[in-house]
């Protein structure tokens, strides 16, 4: 029941975004906020699939600390799930996006339309410093910025790999950062076919303001979701035993 319970939503996923990319396509001419509609439209489509095909409900915890107005929201990155959710609570928002997904046919031009700020990885520090640029540009009209602080998905307990760019962001540009805990990755595993019943929990916690050193600001950050997101993991194991055997605790001389 499992795997076909997956096969279903996954197929429905892909249905539902090639429909949105290629039909909705025309959205590009009316600028950023038309790209935007279509991606919220996809989160929300998304969402409910999982809940009525795979019974994997949503529960979001503290919006009340999100803030108006400019700010960066670095997240816990575990599944394909929080890029598109979190953009549910930005409403001019852009992600820091390697080069090569604006290759993608009609995704890549969509991301492009939408102003989203678009790093060449090979080009080392340099391609730091232009995103500070972009990133303080992109605040000065209001926007927000969703990064994810390790760069990549990372697996349910793997040890945290948390990289410079969010502190060279918040060091720049003298806006709050706003850390986000999640635990998607036991029900949307990263590269997994599988979609395991639950609850995702997301927790928004107070954001961190401006003026604290990079190398201090990185501790609070990467202590504060690090924390909040192990403590999410346990909920849930807690909550849905059958998890466990499927995502085991590493001992110290176990690979991740």
């Amino acid at each position: 029941m499992l795997f076909l319970r997956s096969l279903i939503f996954n197929i429905a996923f892909y249905i539902v975004l090639f429909a949105l990319v290629v039909f909705g396509a025309p959205v590009m001419f009316f600028g950023r906020h038309g790209v935007f509609l279509l991606a919220r439209t996809w989160a929300r489509v998304s969402i409910w699939l999982l809940r009525v095909i795979c019974g994997v409900r949503v529960e979001f915890r503290g919006v009340e600390n999100v803030p108006k107005g400019p700010f960066i929201l670095a997240a816990k990155h575990q599944s394909v799930w929080e890029t598109f959710a979190l953009t549910l609570f930005c409403p001019d928002y852009s992600f820091l996006l390697k080069r090569e997904l604006t290759f993608i046919p009609f995704f890549g031009w969509m991301l492009i339309s939408s102003q989203q700020i678009v790093i060449d990885r090979a080009r080392g520090g340099s391609a730091l410093m232009q995103a500070v640029r972009k990133s303080r540009a992109l605040f000065e009209q209001g926007r927000q910025i969703i990064v994810f602080p390790e760069g990549t998905r990372r697996p349910v307990h793997a040890p945290p790999s948390y990289k410079p760019g969010v502190a060279a962001i918040y060091g720049s540009c003298d806006v709050v950062c706003v850390p986000a805990a999640l635990n998607s990755g036991l029900f949307w595993p990263r590269r997994q076919f599988l979609r395991r019943p639950g609850t995702i929990v997301v927790e928004f916690m107070p954001p961190i303001p401006p003026g604290m050193d990079k190398k201090s600001f990185m501790r609070l950050l990467s202590d504060q979701i690090e924390t909040a997101s192990t403590r999410l993991t346990e909920e849930a194991l807690a909550r849905h035993p059958a998890l466990k055997a499927a995502f085991p605790v590493p001992t110290e001389s176990e690979p991740v």
